[in-house]
């Protein structure tokens, strides 16, 4: 399902400053304007990824046209020349299968019996260690 919010973009010496208003003006930056955009849409996805894992509320996204970056700038006491506002959009679930859901090699230490006997029961040890983790950490989803 795709996610739409506004997004406030301030062109400053360095590159630009992207500030989400709706997300606790939640925000990120990029050298170039094509990257203000891509890290806008890792923000966005992160953010709602987030309150999605810890089950708090996803505020509503504002109408663009009741979006305003001087507002924003007078709010933060923040200077900057070019600004302007966009929607970002992102399929939270698709960019977290390709951005969030990566595996991570981890090393661990066994008895040689216990090894031993996972083997001939031809257990997958990454499998039990994650359902172990997620049950560990109350997250059986």
């Amino acid at each position: 399902m795709l996610s739409a919010y506004p997004a406030c973009f301030f062109k400053e010496e360095t590159g630009y400053s992207v500030i989400f208003p709706d997300l606790n003006y939640t925000a990120t930056c990029g050298e170039t304007l094509e990257e203000a955009f891509a890290m806008a849409i890792d923000c966005l996805a992160g953010y709602l990824f987030s309150c999605r894992l810890e089950n708090e509320p996803i505020p509503a996204p504002s109408p663009i046209n009741k979006v305003s970056p001087e507002q924003i700038m007078q709010e933060l006491q923040f200077k900057s020349g070019e600004a302007f506002v966009s929607m970002i959009t992102v399929d939270v679930e698709e960019y977290a299968k390709l951005h969030f859901h990566k595996s991570v090699k981890k090393t661990l230490t066994i008895p040689a019996w216990l090894n031993a006997a996972a083997i001939r029961h031809k257990i997958n040890f990454s499998q039990v260690l994650q359902e172990a983790l997620k049950n560990k950490l109350h997250m059986n989803t």
